[in-house]
C-alpha cells in the first residue's frame, strides 16, 4: 500500500513538473528565436518579418495572434515585442495563469 501511494505521489510530481514546465519551455524556444529574427532581420520588410515571428509562434503552439507582435524597425534597428498568458490547470484542483512577455531589440 505504502508503495502505491508514493507511486501516486511521484506520478502527480511528475504531471504537474510537465503541465508547468512545457510553457516555460515554450518560452525559451520563442525567446531564443525572437531574439535570433532580431539579428537577421535588419533590413528586411516588417510585414516579413512579421510573419517569421508568427510562423515560429504557431510552430511552438504559443497562444498569440499576429496583430499582438510589436513591431519597431530603423535601417539599423529591429525590435519585437510581444505578451501572451497561459493557464495551467493540475487536475480542476489549482489553476495558475503564467504571463509572458518578450522584448528584443537589435
Amino acid at each position: 500500500m505504502r508503495k502505491i501511494i508514493w507511486l501516486l505521489i511521484l506520478s502527480f510530481l511528475v504531471y504537474s513538473g510537465i503541465k508547468f514546465g512545457m510553457p516555460y519551455y515554450r518560452y525559451v524556444a520563442f525567446k531564443s528565436e525572437v531574439k535570433e529574427m532580431t539579428k537577421v532581420s535588419v533590413g528586411l520588410k516588417e510585414d516579413e518579418i512579421k510573419n517569421r515571428v508568427f510562423e515560429r509562434a504557431q510552430e511552438l503552439k504559443i497562444p498569440i495572434q499576429r496583430d499582438d507582435i510589436e513591431l519597431f524597425t530603423t535601417e539599423k534597428m529591429v525590435q519585437i515585442r510581444t505578451s501572451w498568458f497561459e493557464v495551467v490547470d493540475i487536475l480542476g484542483l489549482y489553476r495558475k495563469t503564467l504571463i509572458f512577455s518578450i522584448d528584443s531589440t537589435e
